[in-house]
């Protein structure tokens, strides 16, 4: 039978001096106890001053966001290989005489229905909203080189400039032409740098993305790929001024948020990305 005892506080001491052996054993147990719980509410208390990981601020809400909800990307597959993993797998080798395109690019080229602005033509577009030139040169070999493309069009340059995967200077989003050029040359594909585009701010929503991308910036990498085509062999596709306004901006008409191109802006640039491309191909054929 077990032997029940009620111990009154104020009789504590009297029951101490009566069962002694129990009585070390009890203040072990609280001591143990008591340890434990001192550590974990340590821990809470720690855990509890330690603010999550966050990215650092751009001095942009728009950017800080976007960048913020682009973390798992960043953290987990940087050049976005699994957007195309599929249908690159799926895509069968060129046929005998096809004069196969690779579009890419970021959200200009992802938004770019190619199926309505060159019908027929064997292009396919590989652009991604929101990337910059390092991401591109992380998934050439995937979305490029693999497909067996003629040609590739690439425009880029406009998500380093506003700094969307960090502070990108220009002579690192060079150095990422670069490589994407020398790539493609070594597997036998012509290739045409498109020019980065104008943006303006005549909307109150273009405001952000406007004061992201100085027009100082955007001149200068024009020039250094302009350049760069001259010295490499390489078709440089003049976008810019076929879209650029009186003061410098994106036409008005031609992007709501003043970064994106509407139809009127794509019907303006499939047909000069069309000559660059035949361009490329004769300039192949006469080397």
């Amino acid at each position: 039978m077990a032997l029940r005892i009620n111990v009154n506080l104020h009789d504590a001491p009297r029951w101490a001096i009566l069962f002694p052996e129990e009585n070390m054993r009890l203040q072990t147990i609280i001591r143990a106890i008591s340890q434990v719980l001192f550590a974990t509410l340590l821990s809470l208390s720690t855990l509890a001053q330690q603010r999550a990981p966050s990215m650092p601020s751009t001095g942009f809400a728009g950017l800080d966001q976007y960048r913020a909800s682009r973390i798992s990307i960043y953290t987990d597959d940087f050049g976005q290989l699994a957007r195309y993993r599929e249908a690159d797998a799926a895509l069968v080798p060129p046929a005998a005489g096809e004069r196969r395109v690779v579009f890419l690019g970021d959200s200009i080229t992802d938004y770019w229905k190619l199926a309505d602005y060159f019908p027929g033509k064997p292009y396919i577009n590989r652009g991604i909203d929101g990337q910059t030139t390092p991401q591109m040169v992380v998934r050439f070999r995937q979305d490029v080189i693999d497909l067996h493309p003629k040609v590739v069009v690439m425009l880029a340059g406009t998500n380093d400039i506003a700094g969307v995967t960090g502070p990108t200077s220009n002579d690192d989003i060079e150095a990422n032409y670069a490589s994407m050029a020398e790539l493609a040359r070594a597997h036998g594909i012509r290739v045409v740098f498109a020019s980065v585009l104008p943006v303006h701010n005549y909307t109150h929503g273009a405001e952000e993305s406007f004061a992201l991308r100085p027009r100082d910036r955007i001149l200068a990498l024009n020039e250094w790929l302009k350049d760069y085509c001259a010295n490499n062999g390489l078709v440089y596709l003049d976008y810019f001024n076929a879209l650029v306004d009186e003061r410098g901006m994106l036409k008005r008409a031609l992007a709501e948020d003043g970064l994106h191109p509407t139809d009127a802006a794509y019907k303006i640039m499939a047909p000069l990305a069309e000559k660059a491309i035949e361009k490329s191909l004769v300039e192949n054929r006469a080397r």
